[in-house]
């Protein structure tokens, strides 16, 4: 049996949906595990070019099954919309399926998420997301076992109402009403209770089988409700250990765990970022937006903040979640850059460290960096690591030999292809 979890390793956006395309080529099962479609995992393969934000993406494999996981919150719309997508460009989704466990994103969870950040905003996706999981906490929102179960909706909207309205009353947004939400959710049980499973026994049916499982994380270790930059994180945690909790099995049957990180960093929305590089450099870097590559949120749309490697994010990701590989993805990126920085610690009180400090501090810390120079040559042709010119390679055993994990996969395109394995 196989069990690997693919988590990201900096701020999200790393390319974990080209990394989850290439390894389920020989995946049974590929399970999304947490978050929702505040994601954008982008696939560039055979098939065409595609922007996933709920759909697992080993959906490209026609022999593999891919399930929504109990960790997720699904927005039924945003799911239907993909679905549709994937059937117009002869996608199938016969082996698709959501967990009864998954959380609802309901309408008022956007328009409230929309109205939080016009008052008090920390750059979110304003899908809706933050807001699922808070009712999920509090123990009154809507799981996709509701969807297919019209007996429950009307009473637990009945009790659910007036908190829902206070809260949009205070944002001064519209209230909503009881018939327009219960109409909804019949439509959404029309189309998506043909999907909806017991996760529990299908995926410990693959497991044991001795199945290969590939677990799908979304964003990355600096964005983890309770270990990133707080407050400006996620709702949830994409970690490792999370594909474990979340699924309901033991986490000793993690076999492997490969932390995907860009080769350089980028982050979208506000907090301190140590590495940030300056406009002219970024420029270089982040393309016209023209290109599925460039780096322009998958899902948002906005300019991406670009920075150099950043060593101590990296080991700090490998401690919390425990590498066994990582995958290396847009070396081809800096085929222009004559010079290239990788910060190796930071400056902290007058103090060298490379400890992951608290988010205040990581506003008043000092990158110390080793600059190394670029190779000046493009290398999206290369198919081996001996390809890569003498510089990429340096660059890439640097990072190796400072976290202590071997470098398994290298991204150098945006093509499934362009991964050279070592």
């Amino acid at each position: 049996m196989s069990v690997k979890v693919i988590v990201g390793a900096q701020f999200g956006d790393e390319g974990k949906g080209k990394v989850v395309d290439y390894l389920a080529k020989a995946a049974d099962m590929v399970v999304r595990f947490q978050g929702g479609d505040n994601a954008g995992h982008t696939v560039m393969n055979e098939c065409g070019t595609f922007k996933l934000h709920l759909i697992p993406c080993g959906i490209f494999n026609k022999e593999c099954v891919c399930l929504i996981g109990n960790g997720t919150a699904v927005n039924p719309d945003v799911l239907i919309e993909e679905i549709q997508m994937l059937r117009r460009n002869n996608i199938s989704v016969k082996k698709l399926f959501v967990s009864s466990k998954a959380q609802v994103v309901m309408p008022y969870h956007v328009t409230l998420d929309v109205s939080m950040e016009k008052k008090a905003g920390i750059g979110t996706t304003k899908r809706g997301i933050g807001w699922c999981y808070a009712d999920k906490f509090l123990r009154k929102n809507f799981r996709m076992s509701d969807l297919s179960n019209p007996e429950c909706r009307q009473p637990k909207l009945h009790e659910y109402l007036p908190l829902i309205n206070a809260e949009l009353r205070f944002f001064g947004a519209p209230e909503v009403s009881e018939k327009m939400l219960l109409l909804k959710m019949r439509g959404w049980s029309d189309a998506l209770s043909p999907l909806i499973c017991d996760e529990f026994s299908l995926l410990h049916g693959f497991l044991n089988e001795e199945k290969n499982v590939l677990f799908e994380g979304q964003l990355g270790v600096m964005k983890d409700i309770d270990l990133g930059i707080y407050p400006y994180v996620t709702s949830s945690n994409p970690v490792a250990a999370y594909a474990a909790v979340s699924g309901g099995f033991p986490a000793s049957k993690i076999g492997g765990i490969c932390g995907v990180a860009k080769a350089f960093v980028s982050a979208v929305g506000d907090g301190p970022f140590p590495t940030e590089m300056s406009d002219e450099k970024s420029a270089a870097l982040r393309g016209d937006g023209t290109a599925a590559d460039d780096e322009y949120g998958a899902r948002t749309g906005r300019a991406r903040r670009l920075g150099w490697f950043d060593i101590p994010m990296l080991k700090y990701a490998h401690a919390v979640n425990g590498f066994t590989e990582i995958a290396l993805t847009k070396l081809d990126k800096l085929d222009t850059l004559d010079t290239i920085k990788i910060c190796t610690s930071y400056m902290l009180n007058g103090e060298v460290t490379e400890s992951m400090p608290d988010t205040n501090d990581l506003y008043r810390i000092k990158p110390i960096f080793k600059e190394f120079e670029g190779w000046m040559q493009g290398t999206s042709e290369c198919k081996s690591f001996e390809m890569l010119p003498r510089a990429a390679k340096a660059y890439i055993q640097f990072i190796e030999q400072k976290i202590g994990v071997p470098i398994r996969y290298i991204g150098n395109g945006p093509f499934r292809e362009n991964i050279i394995t070592r």
